[in-house]
C-alpha cells in the first residue's frame, strides 16, 4: 500500500520563509539569500516526507508567494503593465505582480475556494500571449532528485487555471478565459516534455474546479484538454487531483473517463457523496488516491475510521491500486506540533499538524498491508476517546441549553423593517453610508509597543494605554474623512494572542 501527500506548507516550521521574504522586500538581503532559505526549506520538506515513508512526494508545491501566480509565470501570462520583455521571469516581475510596486498596482487577490488561503487571480484577454517563461517545476524536480528523492511534480491543471482567471483590464467582461485553452496547452506540453526528460515518472495536475457545479461547456474542456495532452503524457503516469468538496455525479463520470490518466485523487473527508460514487463504480486498472487524512484542520485523524473506509475501497480498486493520501494540500494546516511547547499533554494528544499528518498517512498505508503500529493506533484511539469525553469539549450545561432551543429562539423578536427604522432613528445614515472593513495597518509604533510588551519591557497598563491611543487616532482620522460608520481599527487583536 502506497502513501501520498497532495502538498505541504512552505512557510517553514518557524516561519523561515516569512522572515526571508520580508528581509528581501525591505532590501536588507538579496535574491541569493532568499533562494537559499527557500532551497533549505524544500530540502527539509522532501527529506522529512521520505524519512516518514511517503512514496508519492510532491514537488513544485513550494512557492515564494502563490502556486497560481507560479503558473502565471510558467505560462508567461504577465499583464502588459509590468513591462515584461520576455525570458525567464525573475523576482522583480514576479513580486510586482504579487505586491505591486511604486508605480503599479498588484494583481487582484481572492480566496482559494472556501479556505483562508488567497491566490493571485490571472488577468487574461484575447491578445494574451503564452510562452514557457518559468522552469520552476522542472528545476525543483531536479533539485529533489539530486537529494535522492524522486518526487511527483505538481502543476495547476490547465482548465482550472483558466476557470480561476478573469478578463484583463480593458477586456470585455463577457470574455471567457476558457477560450484560451488551445493557447495554453502547448506550454503545458513543453513542461511535460522537460519533466519526462528529467526522469519524472508521475505528474500531478491539480484540477480543484472539478468540485464546482460546471456547465457542459466547462466540463467538456477537461475532456478536450487531456485528450490533446494524451500523446505528450505518453510514458508518464498522470494523477488528476481534486479537493475541498464532492464531485457532482456527471463530473465524476467525465473525470474518470479522461484519456491518458493513471490515477484520480479525491477528498474523502468532505466528499461522502464522492465516496458513494466510487463504491458505485471505479475504472478498472486505475489508481485511486484516497484523501482520508484531513488537510484542512489541526485535529488528529481517527485512524480506526480511516482504516474502515480504506478497507472498503480496497475491495473495489484492489490493494495495488489504492494509495492513502491527504484530502488536500497540508498548506492549510499548522506546520509541526513539536514547536507547541506550551500546550498540555491532553490537548496536544488531540492534535496533528502537517508533520504529524504525513506520519498518519504512512501509518494507515502500513496498517493495510499488515504492518499496523499497534502502539500508535492505541494512542490515537485513546486520544479520540479523550477528546470526545473531556469536559473541555463536552459541557453538559451547554448541551442542555442547546437541546432546549426552540424554533422561535432562532428568530428575532422584531422584524427587519422595525429594526431598520430603529437603526435609522439612532444613526441617521445616508442612503449609501461609508465605512471600512475594520482593520487598519499596523504602525511601526504599535509593532514596537507589542515587541516591548512581549519582552516584558513595559507593563500591561502601558500596553493598553498605547492601544487606546491608537484607537483614538483611527477614530479621529475617520471623523476627519467624514466616514459614516466608524470602526476602531482592531489594534488590540494581537493583545489576546500575546497573552
Amino acid at each position: 500500500m502506497a502513501s501520498h501527500i497532495v502538498g505541504y506548507p512552505r512557510m517553514g516550521p518557524k516561519r523561515e520563509l516569512k522572515f526571508a521574504l520580508e528581509s528581501f522586500w525591505d532590501k536588507k538581503s538579496g535574491a541569493e539569500d532568499l533562494q537559499m532559505v527557500a532551497a533549505n526549506l524544500r530540502s527539509s520538506i522532501w527529506k522529512q516526507m521520505a524519512s516518514a515513508g511517503i512514496k508519492y512526494i510532491p514537488s513544485n508545491t513550494f512557492s515564494c508567494y502563490d502556486q497560481v501566480l507560479d503558473t502565471t509565470a510558467m505560462l508567461g501570462a504577465v499583464p502588459p503593465r509590468y513591462n515584461w520583455t520576455g525570458g525567464e521571469i525573475g523576482f522583480d516581475t514576479y513580486f510586482s505582480m504579487a505586491r505591486g510596486n511604486a508605480s503599479l498596482p498588484a494583481m487582484e487577490m481572492t480566496k482559494w475556494f472556501d479556505t483562508n488561503y488567497h491566490f493571485i487571480v490571472p488577468e487574461l484577454g484575447p491578445e494574451t500571449k503564452f510562452s514557457y517563461a518559468s522552469h520552476k517545476a522542472v528545476t525543483e524536480y531536479k533539485e529533489a532528485k539530486e537529494l535522492g528523492v524522486d518526487t511527483v511534480p505538481v502543476l495547476v491543471g490547465p482548465v482550472s487555471y483558466l476557470l480561476l482567471s478573469k478578463p484583463a483590464k480593458g477586456v470585455d467582461k463577457s470574455f471567457s478565459p476558457l477560450s484560451l485553452l488551445g493557447k495554453v496547452l502547448p506550454v503545458y506540453k513543453e513542461v511535460v516534455a522537460e519533466l519526462k526528460a528529467a526522469g519524472a515518472s508521475w505528474i500531478q495536475f491539480d484540477e480543484p474546479t472539478l468540485v464546482k457545479d460546471l456547465d457542459s461547456h466547462q466540463l467538456q474542456a477537461f475532456t478536450q484538454a487531456y485528450t490533446e495532452l494524451e500523446s505528450s503524457l505518453s510514458g508518464v503516469n498522470v494523477l488528476i487531483e481534486t479537493y475541498f468538496a464532492d464531485l457532482p455525479a456527471e463530473t465524476y463520470k467525465t473525470v474518470t473517463a479522461l484519456k491518458g490518466v493513471t490515477g484520480f485523487g479525491f477528498d474523502l473527508v468532505r466528499g461522502s457523496k464522492t465516496l458513494d460514487l466510487i463504491k458505485g463504480g471505479f475504472p478498472s486498472g486505475k489508481y485511486l488516491f484516497a484523501g482520508v487524512v484531513d488537510g484542512r484542520n489541526i485535529w488528529a485523524n481517527d485512524l480506526a475510521a480511516s482504516v474502515s473506509t480504506l478497507q472498503a475501497l480496497e475491495g473495489i480498486v484492489g490493494k495495488d491500486k489504492l494509495v492513502v493520501s491527504t484530502s488536500c494540500s497540508l498548506l492549510h494546516t499548522a506546520v509541526d506540533l513539536v514547536n507547541e511547547t506550551k500546550l498540555d499533554d491532553e490537548i496536544k494528544s488531540w492534535l496533528a499538524f502537517a508533520a504529524q499528518k504525513i506520519v498518519e498517512v504512512n501509518a494507515l498505508a502500513k496498517a493495510l498491508v499488515g504492518q499496523k503500529d499497534e502502539a500508535f493506533f492505541s494512542a490515537n484511539a485513546a486520544a479520540q476517546a479523550s477528546r470526545k469525553s473531556s469536559p473541555r469539549v463536552t459541557n453538559e450545561a451547554v448541551q442542555k441549553a442547546a437541546s432546549a432551543l426552540q424554533g422561535s429562539d432562532h428568530r428575532r423578536a422584531t422584524n427587519v423593517s422595525a429594526r431598520l427604522d430603529a437603526q435609522q432613528k439612532k444613526l441617521n445614515l445616508p442612503i449609501l453610508p461609508t465605512t471600512t472593513i475594520g482593520s487598519f495597518p499596523q504602525t511601526m509604533d504599535l509593532r514596537r509597543v507589542r515587541r516591548e510588551y512581549k519582552a516584558k519591557k513595559i507593563s500591561e497598563d502601558e500596553y493598553v494605554k498605547a492601544i487606546k491611543e491608537e484607537i483614538s487616532k483611527v477614530v479621529k482620522l475617520q471623523e476627519d474623512l467624514d466616514i459614516d460608520v466608524l470602526v476602531h481599527g482592531e489594534p488590540e487583536v494581537r493583545f489576546f494572542f500575546l497573552n
